[in-house]
């Protein structure tokens, strides 16, 4: 199907849902060049399916928009299949396959193999001993071993040999029914990735183990600082009484985490790493042709075997709801969850979607409308996860001040009993439909949207259905409202879990508590000969492409300001945009403004009208207030744009104050504050700022809660009313050309003869931190989190090259320094990274930050790690080798498409600059070396005093232990948030 009949579906939709079945695009079979694929008829993202002889799958889609691809490797296996006394293998495995194998990853296979052997032994011993004595004795021999195993290991190799070909967001995951490897790479590196990934499932070795075993640890006590977390496994446990869904978490349980065993994840590996378990989805730009036969050549090696796939017995019906109760920090919520059919078969996946957007789409759903835009609740939505067996739906719902969770929970019930009742008009349908048509058309320009689409379909078992998936947006046109009633009678019932999470402490929590580790060698200098062979290979060049602003948009004059222009050529989405240079440095207010115009109604029509009349026409609009900017973005299709832009004007002339939709919204805004001070990222967030700028900040300053107290609505809806006078810019981006679509906009939008005056931004000064400090904030959690900020010197272009190389090499990958030592070596964390950030504007500073999350117990030994970093950074040959190609390459394959060019420019001029910086970078790249690196961090970095901010348990620290870094300041919740 091409684009144009997908428009063609879209443009049908005010038309009646008929309930006949839709014509099926049919599987076709082609053989080219030796190799048989199938494919769907019309299929847009014209994915190519394969499967070789040995039973892998294979997943090609061409999508030539930037030199570079998308890849995932897919394992149909996750903690559903980890044997129950012996849960989080799969992750623990996960975990592993970053490690090497027994060509990559070592300095010597030989000598290195006997001594993990043992390690092997003494982990299995470990694993059936309950003595607490003899335990801790075997674990000193475990961490002595690993020190001496580790001299001949060489750490992140893997992740060195990916940055050297220039690849990005190298990662996997694991969950219940799958774990995935993931990278998006140039495609001048296929070659290179192809044999790094053959030998990387060949034989993968399970070396640094207990390091990396620390790291899962850390992984552990986040989720249980996770109040979310705990909520989805609780409701779970209790959806699904025997199946693994609920019964085994994907991290493991505590006391499985503490007694691991090697053999069991070398079986897992064994078991459920086959070819015919396994798929290979690759979507970019290549040549399929070419590219199946390299894949065939690298992995033809793989033998098939026989996979015992998980089939439990099927869970007994729920004949009446389950309650629970969740304590934690965060702020309060209820969630109720119904068990519903897995989705495997295509229509009845298709069908929860439409449920799902019926109830909730952001916009026009039953709880869209009838609870977030009425504000009968303080927030609410609905979500479907689709899994193979089951699927869970989910209701969320967060309640106002002084409201019950027990309210909450009835009024989403009571939007669920609107559905099977049918209390909802069949063209909300039709809106649904060709909504969802416009995501798809969305999500073609974007690798990793269509990547991990084909993942999702292999993983629930969909692929076969693919024809029917592909034309998903003409099947849920087929459903009736008689079927969709009948669907939602059937299956929402007496079948949820209502967990109430409340606001107090958790008892039951407990932490993995940290064993002793020795830092093991990383052997940075180290090279196995077949990173050098991989280096070796012959590789494309791609010459790096950059912008020229004075041709790559178009201007033109607009009444009496101005148009910026970008073509689309690819399908019939525009996008439009007001841009104006006024933002909340300049009126506070503005971002109330903006956030109080989704209740106001315009002319005679209330805002529920307003808001389903943009979701009829597929159409979404955006307001959005920056410190000094504020954007209006109309989204949609170009058919549609008239009547878009047209509803767009009115609501901006013609919005209207209702004091009681503003008394509601005021009562919810001084509840989400009272939230955010729940919130551990919040408060986080608001202590950089602190350590940045001081008491008086941008995340501090707004309207306070007694200015909102006594705030009139009149106020909002003139600012709204009076924005438009302000001199602003237009953007297009879409299929129109540009005189076409001037004359257009011109028709709904007049600009005044002359614009106001922007009121004068207020100023935000950075500090200088002339001695060290601490900012503590006092959280109850398991974990302790810390960054370090220091506002450095101003601006200036001509440091690029040094600071992004140093980015690179320092702090900006799994590769880098400070993963490579405070993870890898000493196992302090499961996240840490450093950066030297860049400024947005001109006359702003530069500063350096750096963040690691740790256990408490942690809180002295992270510290010092960091600062140790910071006074001396390592020395690495090799690394300086591999963050110069890695950060050339990116460069070189680094795209700016569709209107991301205007924003670019933009982004320039507030820099001072008149051109693309990087063509003037990119050159110097090759002659930055170790001693300039030093003499940057020597010059700005080391000895220099930060500000420290910590987010902690005040029972779980020592106060005099932190005030040891610098001055200490416990900051309240108040400073930290000004309300």
């Amino acid at each position: 199907m091409k684009i144009a009949r997908f428009l063609l579906l879209i443009c049908c939709f005010t038309a009646q849902i008929a309930s006949a079945q839709p014509t099926t695009p049919a599987w076709k079979t082609i053989s080219e060049n030796g190799y048989s694929f199938r494919m769907v008829e019309g299929d847009p993202m014209k994915a190519r399916f394969y499967k070789l002889s040995n039973g892998l799958t294979v997943i090609l889609s061409v999508n030539k928009k930037q030199p570079r691809l998308q890849s995932i490797f897919a394992i149909r296996a996750g903690s559903n299949s980890d044997p129950r006394n012996h849960t989080g293998l799969a992750h623990y495995l996960e975990h592993m396959l970053f490690k090497g194998t027994d060509k990559y990853g070592t300095r010597n296979w030989q000598k290195e193999k006997p001594i993990l052997d043992s390690i092997q032994q003494l982990y299995e011993a470990y694993n059936h001993t309950t003595d607490s004595k003899a335990r801790a004795s075997i674990y000193r021999k475990i961490d002595q071993t690993s020190g001496r195993a580790a001299r001949f290991a060489i750490a992140n190799e893997y992740d060195k040999m990916m940055a050297s070909m220039g690849a990005q967001g190298s990662n996997a995951s694991t969950w219940y029914e799958y774990t995935n490897y993931y990278e998006d790479i140039p495609t001048t590196s296929i070659d290179k990735y192809l044999a790094v990934q053959a030998e990387r499932f060949r034989n993968p070795v399970f070396r640094i183990f207990h390091t990396e075993l620390e790291a899962v640890y850390e992984e552990k006590n986040m989720s249980l600082d996770s109040d979310p977390d705990k909520v989805q496994e609780t409701e779970y446990a209790s959806l699904f009484p025997t199946h693994n869904y609920g019964q085994q978490t994907t991290i493991g349980t505590i006391q499985h985490l503490k007694n691991p065993s090697l053999t069991e994840i070398r079986n897992f590996y064994n078991n459920y790493y086959v070819p015919n378990n396994m798929a290979l989805i690759m979507v970019g730009d290549f040549d399929p042709d070419e590219l199946i036969k390299k894949i065939d050549k690298r992995f033809g090696y793989m033998t098939p075997k026989d996979v015992k796939d998980y089939h439990p017995a099927p869970e007994r019906d729920m004949s009446k709801p389950v309650i629970k109760e969740v304590y934690g920090p965060d702020a309060e919520e209820v969630e109720i969850a119904f068990r519903l059919p897995g989705a495997t078969d295509p229509r009845t996946s298709l069908m929860m979607d439409m449920l799902e957007s019926l109830l909730s789409n952001g916009k026009a759903g039953l709880i869209d409308i009838n609870l977030n835009k009425k504000q009968l609740v303080l927030g609410a939505s609905a979500s479907n996860s689709p899994y193979r067996d089951y699927s869970v739906f989910t209701l969320r719902g967060r309640p106002k001040n002084e409201q019950t969770l027990e309210a909450v929970k009835n009024l989403l019930l009571e939007q669920i009993e609107k559905l099977k009742s049918g209390d909802f008009d069949e063209s909300l349908m039709n809106a649904v439909v060709a909504n969802h048509k416009l995501a798809e058309i969305q999500a073609l320009s974007d690798n990793e949207s269509r990547a991990f689409r084909l993942f999702s379909d292999f993983v629930v078992d969909r692929n076969e259905t693919w024809p029917l998936l592909s034309n998903g947006s003409a099947v849920m046109a087929s459903f009736s409202k008689k079927e969709v009633i009948d669907f939602a009678k059937e299956n929402f019932r007496e079948n949820y879990v209502c967990v109430y999470k409340r606001v107090g402490e958790d008892k039951s929590v407990m932490k993995v508590e940290k064993p002793p580790i020795t830092p093991v060698a990383l052997n940075r200098e180290a090279q196995s000969p077949f990173l050098a062979s991989v280096n070796a290979m012959p590789s494309n060049t791609v010459k790096p492409q950059w912008l020229d602003f004075k041709k790559d948009f178009e201007r033109k004059p607009f009444q009496n300001s101005e148009m910026l222009y970008v073509r689309n050529k690819d399908n019939e989405i525009f996008r439009l945009s007001y841009r104006f240079n006024l933002g909340v440095y300049n009126e506070k207010k503005l971002a109330l403004a903006a956030l109080y115009l989704q209740y106001m109604g315009a002319g005679t029509a209330t805002a529920e009208e307003i808001t389903r009349e943009f979701y009829s026409l597929a159409s979404s609009y955006r307001v959005s207030v920056d410190r000094e900017y504020t954007t209006i973005e109309l989204t949609g299709l170009q058919e549609n744009m008239s009547k878009s832009v047209a509803l767009l004007e009115r609501l901006l002339n013609e919005c209207k104050a209702d004091d009681t939709a503003f008394d509601a919204l005021r009562a919810r805004i001084t509840k989400s504050r009272s939230d955010n001070k729940l919130d551990k990222s919040l408060i986080l967030r608001g202590l950089r700022y602190y350590a940045a700028y001081g008491p008086k900040n941008p995340f501090n300053s707004q309207v306070s809660n007694e200015q909102l107290s006594r705030m009139n609505p009149n106020e909002l809806s003139g600012l709204i009313h009076d924005l438009l006078n302000y001199k602003h810019t237009i953007i297009y981006y879409g299929p129109l050309s540009i005189d076409s679509v001037s004359l257009l906009i011109s028709q709904f939008h007049k600009l005044p003869s002359t614009f106001k005056q922007v009121p004068p931004a207020e100023r935000f000064d950075q500090v200088d931190q002339k001695s060290p400090m601490v900012l503590f904030a006092d959280y109850e959690m398991v974990q302790a989190e810390i960054m370090w900020v220091r506002n450095m010197s101003v601006y200036d272009a001509s440091k690029t090259a040094t600071i992004d190389f140093f980015n690179e090499y320092y702090g900006g990958g799994m590769g880098s320094v400070v993963f490579q030592t405070l993870r890898e070596s000493k196992a302090l964390a499961y996240g840490t990274y450093a950066s030297y950030g860049s400024p947005d504007k001109k006359q702003e500073r530069y500063s350096m930050i750096a963040y690691i999350g740790c256990q408490a117990d942690k809180l002295k030994e992270a510290i010092d790690g960091m600062n140790d970093l910071f006074l001396k950074m390592p020395q690495s040959e090799k690394l300086m080798e591999t963050s110069r190609k890695s950060i050339k390459n990116q460069y070189e394959t680094q795209r700016f498409t569709e209107d991301d060019v205007i924003n670019e420019w933009f982004a320039a001029q507030e820099l001072g600059l008149d051109r693309d910086i990087r063509e003037e970078t990119y050159p110097k790249f090759d002659k930055i070396d170790y001693p300039s690196l030093l003499k940057f961090e020597k010059e700005n970095i080391a000895g220099r005093p930060f500000t420290y901010c910590v987010v902690a348990s005040a029972r779980k620290i020592k106060m005099d232990q932190l005030a040891k870094y610098g001055k200490l300041k416990k900051v309240t919740l108040e400073e930290i948030f000004g309300y």
